[in-house]
């Protein structure tokens, strides 16, 4: 790597709000530097078990389970059944599927959160728990960790085995070069 490339990628982070520069070096300790730095976001492919992981600089406030920023956004590849997206879109706005490009984004303040929703979002999917045991469940896990330290599997790694081949570019109905 490229010493230049990386005073570049501290200089960015050094400008950005403390949480969201603590979330970003976490990730470069785990994953090391990122293959795209702008002075919005920096991006890694294919690090760990995700295709695409991005810490962005500016954060959204999200409330569930508890009142936090979500900036840290990390994808897989997974086929969402059409007939979850409205189930999946109820169980948290940080957790959602694009249909067309067969993935799965999650987007939270730590990767460890964003192991648990993608998880979770997992047995939504397959029917291992309702919406509302997954919403039980991911509030009743942050709290164990955050507050008592203690962890689970859900917090750690991906569940489920990778998925492949999960696009879905949809059906053509005509020709747009005729």
């Amino acid at each position: 790597m490229n010493n230049d490339y990386q005073k570049y990628v501290y200089k960015i982070i050094n400008s950005w709000e403390k949480e969201q520069r603590e979330g970003a070096l976490k990730i470069i300790k785990k994953y090391g530097y990122p293959q795209e730095a702008i002075p919005s976001r920096i991006i890694w492919y294919n690090n760990g078990p995700w295709k695409q992981t991005t810490v962005y600089r500016d954060s959204v406030p999200h409330n569930f389970p508890a009142n936090h920023q979500d900036f840290l956004e990390q994808t897989v590849d997974y086929r969402t059944p059409v007939e979850v997206f409205e189930k999946i879109t109820r169980f948290d706005g940080s957790c959602y599927p694009d249909r067309t490009k067969g993935e799965v984004r999650v987007i939270c303040d730590t990767e460890e959160a964003n192991f648990l929703f993608v998880n979770l979002f997992h047995d939504i999917v397959t029917g291992k728990r309702t919406l509302e045991e997954a919403k039980f469940f991911a509030a009743e896990t942050e709290a164990n960790y955050l507050f008592k330290n203690i962890s689970s599997p859900y917090l750690e790694k991906i569940l489920f085995p990778p998925q492949r081949y999960t696009n879905d570019p949809g059906i053509q109905y005509f020709d747009k070069k005729k």
